[in-house]
């Protein structure tokens, strides 16, 4: 039976997306700036629903003006749940482009790709660049990896350096916090924690297949007070600052 119910959601999720793909592919010839997120965020929102994705906001999430968005990451299903609320464009590791589906649904809601490779590390700053001088705004994950959410991992400094782009004034930062609240209803613990968890040698296919074949999940998300990188600020201080907050906010599980 709970086999049949993923099936189902997988097929709602293809019709769900398929006219809507087809319309950001239309708006994105014609706009790439804050109104090309809209209906990303739209696609976001039904995702959520289909899959059983609930969402608890805490704090305000600030709009309208350009920010990088920073917070710890649990799974891929962060990315529907952050995604319905913030028109930003997300930052991804190289890999997910290659991805089957996901890549090709994360570059129409403009995500931008890093590579840890030099070879490509002047190409990924200048796109950055491009983006930051459009007035786009990033949401940013410095652990550099998903966790199983009990705690944070050390933030990796070098994309704070993003807060303070040449030639433009400081980029202000909004720490969010994001926390398992319940799976199918229930308090998370150690064994349902990895239902909605993505992290270490997991492979995709079988754990969104499990997701599926369940109710659900709801997630926190905390937004904390923006911080303005001042003049003796640098990236590492900045990540230092950042971290800190963010784990303060984290309540023990």
């Amino acid at each position: 039976m709970t086999s049949l119910v993923a099936f189902f959601k997988i097929v709602l999720l293809l019709l769900w997306t398929l006219p809507l793909v087809t319309t950001q592919m239309l708006v994105l010839l014609f706009h790439k700036g804050q109104g090309a997120y809209i209906v990303p965020r739209f696609w976001h929102k039904g995702v959520c629903k289909i899959i059983g994705l609930k969402t608890e906001i805490c704090g305000v999430p600030v709009h309208g003006t350009q920010l990088i968005f920073i917070s710890n990451h649990l799974s891929y299903l962060d990315i529907p749940v952050i995604g319905s609320y913030l028109l930003a464009s997300f930052i991804a590791k190289e890999d997910v482009a290659h991805w089957p589906v996901i890549g090709f649904l994360s570059k129409v809601q403009q995500t931008a790709f890093i590579s840890r490779t030099s070879a490509h590390a002047r190409k990924v700053a200048n796109a950055l660049d491009s983006m930051l001088k459009q007035g786009k705004s990033l949401i940013l994950f410095p652990e550099g990896t998903s966790s199983a959410g009990t705690g944070v991992l050390p933030f990796k400094s070098s994309l704070f350096s993003l807060s303070m782009p040449k030639d433009m004034a400081p980029i202000p930062i909004q720490p969010f916090i994001l926390e398992l609240v319940s799976v199918n209803g229930h308090p998370p613990t150690s064994q349902n924690r990895d239902i909605y968890a993505w992290y270490g040698d997991m492979d995709f296919g079988p754990h969104i297949w499990e997701f599926l074949k369940n109710k659900g999940a709801t997630v926190r998300l905390t937004f904390l007070p923006v911080i303005f990188p001042e003049n003796g600020h640098d990236r590492k201080t900045l990540c230092q600052i950042v971290q800190h907050k963010i784990e303060a906010g984290l309540a023990p599980q």
